[in-house]
């Protein structure tokens, strides 16, 4: 069932606001080639576009968001996510779960990274970004509601917490960009 929140907050989104930031698509793009490519929070597709993947899908809890990622992404399977429930998709069915600018809207990220490695082949890889918590007193972007914030040592924590093995945790842009194995 999707998420008539995040439904109403991508209507308020152009329908073409452009390429993603290009610290990100480099990101995605130095993640290489993979057999499967799962992108959780895809969004419109504009960062999934960036995936090097044999068989790609692209998976939000927003209609509209999805409805836009069928344009960009005419191959990929588009899967439809519960914002409080497993994934339906199969244990270990994944070379490379990107996650890029989610986790810091999610209610439950103890659920969602335990299904991201849940759905993660032995060894596969997460590729996540997430704003780095901003210096006190900025604004946050009212389209772009954020339930919490993370430092480098936070993430590094949980996604430790959680099973993963990080590889690389950097810092560009004001934003984390991490690459965990499961």
């Amino acid at each position: 069932m999707a998420s008539r929140y995040d439904d109403e907050l991508w209507e308020l989104v152009p329908a073409d606001p452009g390429p993603p930031p290009a610290h990100l698509a480099r990101f995605v793009r130095g993640l290489g080639r993979v057999e499967r490519a799962l992108d959780v929070g895809c969004g419109d597709g504009r960062l999934t576009a960036e995936l090097d993947a044999a068989r790609l899908t692209a998976a939000d809890v927003s209609a509209v968001a999805l409805e836009r990622a069928r344009g960009r992404l005419p191959d990929a399977a588009l899967v439809e996510l519960d914002p409080d429930a497993p994934f339906p998709l199969g244990d270990s069915a994944f070379d490379l779960v990107l996650c890029a600018e989610t986790v810091e809207h999610v209610r439950d990220v103890q659920l969602l990274l335990s299904e991201i490695r849940r759905v993660l082949r032995p060894g596969g890889e997460l590729a996540l970004t997430t704003p780095a918590a901003p210096p006190l007193g900025r604004p946050e972007d009212p389209l772009s509601p954020h339930l919490r914030r993370f430092t480098r040592r936070s993430l590094r924590r949980v996604l430790g917490e959680l099973g993963f093995e990080v590889r690389s945790l950097e810092r560009r842009s004001g934003t984390l960009l991490a690459r965990a194995t499961r």
